[in-house]
């Protein structure tokens, strides 16, 4: 399968000053395969869907029997928006782009999206092909974003 970019932190590198997300038993096999630059993302057993964000119950069928899949690390952009205001850790980063990205498996997942020119958001596509990478926050947390096709 598909082995995304990991983005390390040098020893001489400020530490992340972003927000982590929480970790809990139902999101660790997301972590683990992200520490190894794998998008893992929960499937649904009893109706096959994938969904995103990771929970307990499918919240299509409300079934419990989920099972954690390997994506391939592939999407395309649904929608976006330039950020121009931001607090902590991504105040240095303004303009930035978040973006939905419809996964190639199914669902949709908000994400900030790299690579891109937030000055100039013409230039973005509906619809372009992205592929996954992960930046390392921490020796256990790697952060998923997301890159455009070409520019990978």
């Amino acid at each position: 399968m598909f082995a995304a970019p990991i983005t390390r932190r040098d020893s001489g590198r400020v530490a992340y000053d972003k927000p982590i997300p929480p970790k809990g038993l139902h999101t660790q096999p997301f972590w683990d395969g992200a520490k190894e630059g794998k998008l893992m993302l929960p499937r649904c057993r009893s109706c096959n869907r994938v969904h995103w964000y990771p929970r307990l119950i499918c919240p299509f069928c409300h079934s419990t029997d989920i099972e954690w899949i390997e994506g391939s690390g592939a999407g395309r952009i649904h929608t976006f928006a330039v950020q121009h205001r931001a607090f902590g850790g991504w105040a240095k980063e303004v303009p930035y782009v978040t973006a939905y990205i419809d996964l190639a498996e199914g669902d949709r997942m908000l994400t900030v999206l790299r690579g891109v020119d937030a000055e100039h958001p013409e230039t973005i596509e509906i619809g372009a092909e992205v592929r996954v990478e992960f930046e390392e926050a921490d020796e256990d947390t790697h952060i998923p974003f997301w890159r455009l096709a070409e520019a990978s």
